[in-house]
């Protein structure tokens, strides 16, 4: 595999100074979607299945490396960079879920994919539980990993406890105007690095290259800024998700992956009272990155998820 730092920039690509990593059997796109312009890494069965990744703070699509080719060879498979993430425009928008949501979904269409699979782990899980209310109809299944949901699952008020408070600290923080910009700004590597050390069972998941372009991509062209704005507009990402529950309940499947060291014991029944079909698993030895710290796992649950009906 390719070093992301000696990765060639690509025309095309509205973040040019961050190294763009290469996955083999993967192919980089851009796609307008309603206006803004998304990155996205595709591979796999052009007839299987699609299943669509989103990765969350601080990570981008690279979140998924590990998972992706074990699902190549029964899936069409695409990881998206959110909005303001990884190799994805950084859009002076709202970075409320439901309007992110319309975003992915129509980078979703725009690359000729009318029906799939979304699989979205801590703020991806944000837009995807908003997605999955929008665009019900074109979801075939939803898997959440380790996330609460703005006004569905996140608490009203963030611990105090030291032994639970080091997990949520964070969104407080972010919400206080310009202070975190002040504090990050040219320390993003520690402030990254502090996150996927303390939240992983294993503190040797990361290596420093990895380290280094996560926090690149927070650096890079208003990535900070991005990041903090989904903390920003949560109170929106809730009220929106509470209209939309007083609507309709998710009627899509639902898997909820939680981890034995995560910050949701069990994901399945915090989504259980909005969703009709909702079942849950826990991945043992993981913390927070499931994804990358028991790829495996997390490859096969989905494959079963996906496949239960057939």
């Amino acid at each position: 595999m390719n070093d992301p730092a000696n990765a060639p920039r690509v025309p095309g690509n509205p973040v040019r100074d961050l190294p763009l990593p290469e996955l083999a059997g993967f192919t980089h796109r851009w796609v307008d979607a309603d206006g803004v312009r998304l990155h996205a890494v595709e591979g796999g069965q052009p007839d299987g299945p699609a299943v669509v990744l989103l990765a969350g703070f601080p990570q981008t699509w690279w979140a998924w490396r590990k998972v992706m080719p074990n699902l190549a060879d029964r899936f069409h498979v695409i990881a998206i960079d959110l909005p303001g993430q990884g190799h994805s425009e950084r859009p002076d928008i709202s970075y409320d879920t439901h309007t992110v949501a319309a975003h992915v979904h129509a980078a979703v269409k725009a690359l000729g994919v009318s029906t799939y699979w979304l699989v979205a782990h801590d703020i991806g899980a944000w837009v995807g539980f908003s997605l999955a209310l929008k665009y019900q109809s074109q979801l075939r299944g939803l898997a959440l990993l380790d996330a609460g949901i703005p006004g569905i699952t996140l608490p009203d008020a963030i611990p105090t406890d030291p032994e639970r408070a080091w997990k949520t600290w964070h969104f407080a923080f972010h919400l206080v105007p310009d202070l975190p910009e002040t504090l990050l700004a040219g320390r993003e590597r520690e402030y990254v690095g502090w996150f996927l050390k303390v939240k992983t069972l294993f503190t040797d998941t990361f290596d420093d290259v990895e380290v280094e372009q996560y926090a690149a991509s927070v650096a890079a062209d208003g990535g900070l800024r991005a990041s903090l704005a989904y903390y920003r507009d949560a109170a929106e990402s809730a009220r929106k998700n509470h209209e939309a529950l007083e609507q309709q309940r998710l009627g899509v499947p639902v898997l909820g992956i939680s981890s034995s060291h995560g910050s949701i014991p069990d994901m399945a029944a915090s989504i259980r009272p909005w969703a009709d079909h909702a079942t849950g698993i826990v991945v043992p030895d993981a913390g927070h990155f499931i994804p990358d710290e028991q790829p495996d796992a997390v490859a096969a649950a989905l494959t079963d998820f996906i496949t239960e009906d057939d």
